[in-house]
């Protein structure tokens, strides 16, 4: 089965419309597409739907779920973020991320760019990027319980920036630990992880989150993965899947 459960609209910080994609989707051949535009972030509004963008939104998928049924199966979702106080009980799936840690009261956004990032380590941590990461890879290793998803979105998301260790080593035992400590809390959960190519797709990867070595243990631990693209753009619907499939395989 072809499928993508991580795609953003108009609604939110995506590029096309709800439409655009599914027909997008049934021309690739997908059986299956899910929507999940960004959660309303009371603290950030700027990439996030509003709350008058939600009614629509649901209103919109559930139109389009109508109207392409024939041909496509579509899921009505949302990508919940940790700090986000909507409701999600009227969604078919919840992929719960972290996007910001809470620093000194000021929220920080994780994947905003890398300017933000380090002047937000050297002000809040002194310098310290592992105790960032200790504090990011607390809040993941809570996600499911805080937003009880059915998917745990870009587990590693806290690497965006980072793909030749350019501020942090991600073979140090620092960080490692970090990352066991999250995947030994969220194994207890029934939530799956995705392979998320987003961060491939927009150039500031050439991996996909989470690592490769994460993926091995996620799989060494029998819990399932699922490919996603964190769609954007309608061209990027499938980006690197294949790519992907062979690195695992």
């Amino acid at each position: 089965m072809i499928s993508n459960l991580h795609t953003h609209t108009l609604f939110c910080d995506g590029e096309n419309s709800p439409e655009e994609l599914v027909l997008k989707a049934i021309e690739l051949g997908l059986s299956e597409l899910g929507f999940s535009g960004h959660s309303y972030t009371f603290f950030d509004e700027s990439y996030c739907m509003s709350k008058e963008n939600t009614k629509e939104y649901k209103k919109e998928i559930r139109r389009l779920k109508e109207k392409y049924k024939e041909k496509i199966k579509i899921l009505l979702g949302v990508e919940q973020d940790y700090y986000c106080l909507e409701p999600t009980n009227d969604y078919d799936f919840v992929i719960g991320s972290v996007h910001y840690v809470k620093k000194d009261d000021i929220y920080i956004p994780i994947d905003e760019s890398k300017e933000i990032l380090i002047n937000a380590v050297n002000r809040h941590y002194n310098g310290d990027f592992y105790a960032l990461i200790s504090d990011y890879y607390s809040l993941v290793s809570d996600v499911y319980n805080k937003t009880k998803c059915d998917i745990i979105g870009h587990f590693d998301l806290i690497t965006k920036f980072n793909d030749n260790n350019d501020l942090f080593d991600e073979n140090s035992e620092k960080y490692k630990n970090a990352v066991d400590n999250a995947l030994e809390k969220l194994y207890k959960s029934p939530a799956v992880f995705e392979i998320n190519t987003g961060g491939m797709a927009r150039g500031y990867k050439t991996t996909p989150y989470p690592d490769i070595q994460i993926i091995e243990k996620i799989k060494n631990r029998k819990k399932k993965l699922i490919f996603s693209s964190d769609c954007h753009n309608k061209d990027q619907l499938l980006f690197g899947f294949e790519s992907i499939k062979k690195l695992i395989d």
